[in-house]
């Protein structure tokens, strides 16, 4: 019995390249661009350059400023240390910062500072605290004339990010000086 094979003759391997060529002969080759692609050094990156790192610090102030009212005032019992609490936060927050269990992660001395500049420095740090997660600061404003002790509470109650304070212990600054927290949105709930 003769057995024939079913396919036809297998090309040798000779023959291989020059069928390989005829399938791919209207191929046009793709011309190679000669762009390299674009690097940048941190300078490039960040457009810094020792004349404009001014721009930056003011581009960076702005960023950080909330407009505080020097025309806002709240109420503050007298006869009591100063406190206060944001309606929708929790007040036992504002008693652990009185015992002193929340150390401040970030001081702010406003000492020598003028009202305008204390407003810019404040807005600042609660900008700052935010962005590096920090739940608890101090400011420290002396008692002085008490200029900046009057308007710091009004200051502290208008922005959003103050969950409350309170007049800091004494290890902290005592009368000179508040605790605030600091609304994180990214971890509310879990202090």
């Amino acid at each position: 019995m003769k057995i024939t094979p079913r396919h036809p003759k297998i090309q040798s391997e000779d023959e291989e390249p020059d069928l390989f060529k005829n399938q791919f002969k209207d191929v046009a080759p793709i011309k190679q661009d000669k762009i390299p692609p674009q690097r940048y050094s941190s300078k490039q990156n960040s457009g810094l350059t020792p004349k404009n790192n001014k721009d930056l610090s003011e581009i960076k102030q702005a960023a950080a400023a909330f407009e505080f009212s020097d025309g806002f005032e709240g109420h503050f019992d007298i006869d009591q240390p100063l406190k206060y609490v944001k309606p929708e936060a929790d007040s036992h927050e504002v008693k652990r910062l009185r015992r002193g269990d929340y150390p401040p992660d970030l001081i702010l001395d406003l000492h020598g500072l003028k009202k305008e500049q204390a407003k810019h420095e404040i807005a600042a740090l609660i900008h700052a605290a935010q962005k590096q997660h920090v739940y608890c600061v101090s400011i420290m404003h002396g008692k002085g004339t008490y200029v900046l002790k009057k308007s710091i509470p009004n200051w502290l109650i208008q922005h959003p990010a103050v969950l409350g304070f309170h007049q800091a212990p004494k290890e902290w600054g005592g009368q000179a000086a508040l605790l605030v927290l600091i609304d994180l949105p990214l971890h509310r709930g879990k202090y």
